[in-house]
């Protein structure tokens, strides 16, 4: 079963029908004390049941009093008022009171993780609604279209649920079916709200692209209507979409007209969130000054302590951020004054667990200073008890484990996450599962228990793949976070597993079953950072059998999987018809990508030969020096690479043997992932490309050289007896691309211009006339064609692209391109190279590819050959460039 989030956590505590939503980017991603933006808007609180339907109730206070629990996060408290109100309803005959407050009940049960009870009380919710259905029809209008808005409702509730407990799909329907009613019903401002919720419920999905249409739509239909509330909700719902999608200037000017119109209205309330919602756009550009001035702006309007809170909490940990240590400490005193305004509930415990992860950071939690931060992390937790939030009390436990550890009290930081661990079990909660899994693995690993970290790792790990389509909604800002705290994990019980004593003395199977589950935790890793690039859990990977693949399929190629680690380089090899073998380098992480950052800057510098060749065979030793007398044994005469970190940037073409380069000894390939692109023997087909370029490059991208040979690029491609279809210079735009690929039966899609590989999605392009053609829209232009058809996409050439400067992480936006090109094969440059040498590259590739029996990545090796033998280009510069992703045949 698959939760989600703590983002479904927290829809329910700004209930459904205000259509008032927390921001998906800032709603308490990771663990409370990390989060970086805080945004808890105050809801509206509407419960189910509607005014016709709440009069005269049998206890006068009592559904208010379920309400008021509910409002400030006491959701024990408000389940056991529900449940008596319930009973009195059920004993009175009150079918529709009885109907809706068991939506309630399903509500709040849903906060505290009582999945089972939650359903049990939705479904019972429904079902007495079809029975007062089915004996109104002949009731006056006015009750059957509220019977409608209430039906409408619990259908929302439920979506809720199903959300919550993985059924994503589910609960689009019945976010769906709460529309139709409502709309049945004349509510049109409630069916609008329930677009919404259809949008938030998609974001959770991954699907922003999806969830940013829908928005729109909504945004249109409200636009010609007068001011209201839920038009600010809905332009804030979007600026925050967009922004999680990396629209961020789109994001700005969403959120900017919800300002514009909450002080139209005068709302006090919705100014402050918006502002708050634009601080955190600001933040996320990296605009430090004026996220600041935003926060601090809601923190003045505000009428709300939370609200006032969540801004001056953003504001600390954004200076603490950026090291304004002294203007930092200033703020700590009124901080310290709004969280004790706070009454006790789930949003103000939160804030504290925050604050306290902030003073850490700070500095203010290590060594001698615990004292100052324990007693919030100890206050926190005593209130989450005596509100009875078992999942607040979990995060409060592990921030205060974690506490412990920073100093190196590591028994009673042990006890308490295991305590939290404990009562996180009973909720079901992956989002700090896997928290307080590594946690305890860092614990465990510190005190020598191996293999008891081992397994708390791989909880750890489970429990992340649970959570990947909601991972990805990380903002830009917090990228840098993902690299702290989900990438060390895979890492660490990497090392773990190859340096656990038991491994070294297994015997050759079992080891070769451990290394088959490390290849596949880089493997799940790099998806995640795919995932993250994109920024939507797009990507389906599938399970790949080593053995199959080698063995069976490519009986002549070797796959090598390089991991870098703090203290080593590890190399898991898989040669034909042998089991997987390690093959390790002591070499310190600092040396590796100061070497390999230093040959990667020498190979663009066709004067700085003998730097290259001293530091590809530094690389060399380390990569395959190792592996060089098992593989001369075998028939390979290919190897492919699933390259890690900044490994990802070098062309492996380049390494240098002391007398040899690779590529004059084997065919190269890289991969992002087996499981990404199956390397399956595929059926020769005639070649018919489709060729596009531009010589000029756009008056307002003159940064960019001109490219005179491609008009001699395409024509060798023409004279390697290929049919070719061109676009050129103003010919060449995105619509006309798109076009001809739907049109026309291309399987090679060759594109001379410059583009640019970033580890940033929003920087990851090519050029066309009429502007950068975005990495993510490549999914709309060469997608549309099913792999299983014989037109399929076999090969994409980008001839003139270049990764970004001074990017350890740019290899990402080759890897995204070729993933969203639905290509199966890509040949990308690592770097601009002159433009001559490209011409001959490319008309002696195509040449190659056009014989039979030969594959993509000996055709790539063939034209690289025929570049270093020129007396012009030998140099690594020039022919090493070209790299090869994907299926390799």
């Amino acid at each position: 079963m698959k939760y989600r989030f703590l983002l479904i956590l927290l829809l329910g505590s700004y209930l459904i029908f205000g259509f008032v939503f927390p921001s998906l980017a800032n709603s308490g991603k990771l663990f409370p004390a990390q989060v970086i933006h805080l945004q808890t808007e105050k809801p509206r609180y509407e419960y189910l049941i509607p005014n016709q339907i709440a009069q005269n109730p049998i206890t006068p206070n009592q559904t208010d009093e379920g309400k008021a629990l509910y409002a400030v996060g006491r959701f024990y408290e408000a389940a056991q008022v529900l449940e008596k109100a319930v009973q009195q309803y059920r004993q009175k005959g009150e079918i529709l009171k009885q109907a809706a407050t068991l939506g309630n009940l399903s509500l709040t049960y849903q906060q505290l993780g009582k999945w089972t009870e939650a359903r049990q009380a939705i479904t019972e919710s429904l079902q007495l609604q079809g029975v007062e259905a089915n004996t109104s029809t002949n009731a006056p209008i006015q009750h059957r279209q509220q019977n409608q808005k209430l039906l409408a409702q619990t259908y929302t509730i439920q979506g809720k649920l199903l959300l919550s407990i993985g059924e994503t799909e589910n609960a689009l329907q019945s976010w769906q079916q709460a529309e139709k009613i409502f709309v049945e019903a004349g509510e049109i401002s409630s069916s609008i709200g329930a677009r919404i919720t259809q949008a938030q419920g998609l974001q959770i999905l991954g699907y922003y692209r999806s969830a940013v249409k829908i928005l729109q739509e909504v945004n249109a239909k409200l636009k010609t209507q007068p001011d209201s509330i839920q038009k600010v909700v809905s332009l804030r719902s979007l600026g925050d979409a967009e922004q999680i999608v990396g629209d961020s200037e789109k994001s700005q000017k969403a959120l900017q007209e919800s300002l514009e119109i909450a002080q139209r209205l005068r709302n006090p309330l919705e100014i402050s969130t918006s502002l708050l919602s634009l601080g955190n756009n600001a933040r996320t550009s990296d605009r430090t000054t004026p996220a600041l001035k935003y926060y601090q702006q809601s923190w003045e309007i505000s009428p709300s302590a939370l609200i006032k809170s969540q801004a001056i909490l953003n504001q600390f940990s954004l200076l603490v951020d950026r090291q304004k240590y002294t203007e930092a400490q200033a703020i700590i005193p009124e901080i310290q004054t709004l969280l004790k305004q706070l009454p006790p509930s789930r949003s103000s415990i939160y804030a504290q667990i925050n604050f306290a992860e902030s003073l850490v950071k700070m500095g203010r939690g290590a060594g001698k200073n615990i004292s100052s931060v324990a007693p919030i992390l100890a206050t926190a937790i005593q209130q989450a008890q005596s509100i009875g939030d078992t999942l607040a009390e979990a995060y409060g436990l592990g921030g205060l484990g974690k506490l412990y550890e920073s100093v190196g009290q590591l028994r009673p930081s042990q006890e308490l996450t295991e305590k939290a661990i404990v009562i996180s079990q009973g909720i079901h909660t992956p989002e700090i599962t896997y928290q307080l899994q590594w946690q305890l693995g860092r614990l465990l690993k510190a005190q020598g228990n191996i293999p008891s970290a081992i397994a708390s790792y791989n909880v750890a790990v489970e429990a992340l793949q649970n959570l990947r389509s909601d991972l990805v909604t990380v903002d830009q800002n917090v990228q840098f976070s993902f690299r702290e705290t989900v990438e060390p994990i895979y890492r660490e019980l990497v090392a773990l597993q190859l340096q656990d004593p038991t491994f070294t003395t297994a015997n050759k199977q079992t080891q070769a079953k451990i290394l088959d589950q490390v290849r596949q935790h880089i493997e799940a890793l790099q998806l995640a950072e795919l995932d993250n690039f994109f920024r939507e859990a797009c990507l389906q990977g599938q399970k790949i059998l080593l053995d199959e693949v080698v063995d069976r399929d490519n009986p002549t190629s070797a796959i090598l999987y390089p991991i870098i680690l703090p203290d080593a380089l590890q190399v898991i090899v898989k040669l034909p018809q042998q089991e997987l073998k390690l093959y390790t380098t002591k070499v310190t992480e600092s040396e590796v990508e100061q070497t390999v950052t230093r040959l990667r800057r020498d190979l663009i510098d066709p004067s700085a030969l003998r730097d290259v060749k001293r530091r590809s065979q530094q690389v060399y030793n380390w990569l395959l020096k190792p592996v060089a007398a098992d593989l001369a044994k075998t028939q390979v005469n290919t190897l492919v690479f699933v390259p890690d970190g900044v490994l990802r940037n070098l062309p492996m073409s380049a390494l240098f043997d002391g007398e040899k380069y690779l590529v004059e000894k084997y065919a190269v390939s890289l991969s992002p992932g087996l499981q990404l692109f199956a390397p399956k023997p595929i059926v020769k087909q005639k070649l018919n490309a489709l060729t596009a370029g531009l010589t000029n490059p756009p008056q307002q991208f003159q940064k960019f050289s001109p490219l005179p040979a491609i008009k001699r690029e395409f024509q060798l491609i023409a004279k390697a007896g290929i049919p070719t279809t061109t676009l050129i210079n103003q010919d060449f735009t995105r619509t006309a691309l798109e076009t001809k690929v739907k049109d026309a039966p291309f399987n090679v899609v060759h594109l001379a211009t410059h583009g640019q590989f970033s580890s940033q999605a929003n920087d990851t392009f090519i050029l066309a006339a009429d502007g950068p053609i975005n990495v993510r829209q490549f999914d709309n232009l060469l997608r549309d064609r099913d792999d299983s058809r014989p037109e399929a996409l076999q090969l994409l050439v980008l001839s003139a692209c270049q990764t970004a400067r001074g990017d350890k992480r740019a290899a990402l936006g080759l890897a995204g391109i070729a993933i969203r090109a639905g290509a199966r094969s890509t040949i990308a440059s690592l770097w601009q190279i002159d433009d001559e040498s490209t011409a001959i590259f490319v008309g002696s590739f195509y040449r190659e590819l056009k014989k039979e029996n030969i594959s993509k990545a000996e055709a790539l090796r063939r034209a690289q050959l025929e570049l270093l033998k020129h007396r012009n280009y030998s140099s690594p510069g020039y022919w090493s460039a070209y790299v090869l992703i994907g299926n390799w045949l």
